[in-house]
């Protein structure tokens, strides 16, 4: 099974996080505490301040330092995709040890996979490339109506 690893996982949590914050098409990001953002989601707050010291070094976020400090994005949500988080975290990503930079594999030449592996690896790149963290923010739907129980979930009533 193809999974995010957990550092991974808390990137993009992070920088949706900070998204959030912004607004939707923030050119100006607000600064957040890593321990904000490890309240936030619960995350280990040691390993979350790795995670975003690693991801600033990358370029996708901005370290402020001081009273006020924290991380933001270094560009807006809706400019950087699922996939930089991802490599900029855990490295290239293969799903399989023959599909390598610049490795062989010790079945070169009688391997029958290594292509159609490799068109899934990149059908993959390419999916997480289109994700952008602008698409990870959960935005209200303006026609949702929230409605309230009453009597116990029997009637409801637009509220």
């Amino acid at each position: 099974m193809l999974r995010l690893t957990k550092k991974a996982d808390y990137g993009l949590m992070a920088l949706k996080y900070l998204a959030e914050q912004s607004g939707p098409g923030a050119t100006q990001h607000v600064a957040q505490s890593a321990k904000d953002i490890a309240e936030a989601y619960h995350i280990p707050p040691q390993l979350l301040a790795k995670i975003l010291q690693t991801l600033a070094k990358a370029g996708l976020l901005v370290s402020h330092a001081g009273t006020n400090g924290g991380y933001a994005l270094s560009r807006p949500a809706d400019e950087i995709s699922a996939f930089e988080v991802i490599r900029a975290i855990d490295g290239p990503l293969f799903i399989t040890s023959c599909i390598t930079i610049h490795g062989t594999c010790d079945l070169a030449g009688h391997c029958t996979i290594k292509e159609p592996l490799r068109k899934v690896n990149d059908s993959i790149k390419d999916l997480l490339s289109a994700i952008r963290i602008a698409d990870l923010i959960e935005v209200p739907d303006p026609d949702h109506v929230e409605r309230a129980p009453v009597g116990g979930g029997l009637v409801t009533i637009a509220v």
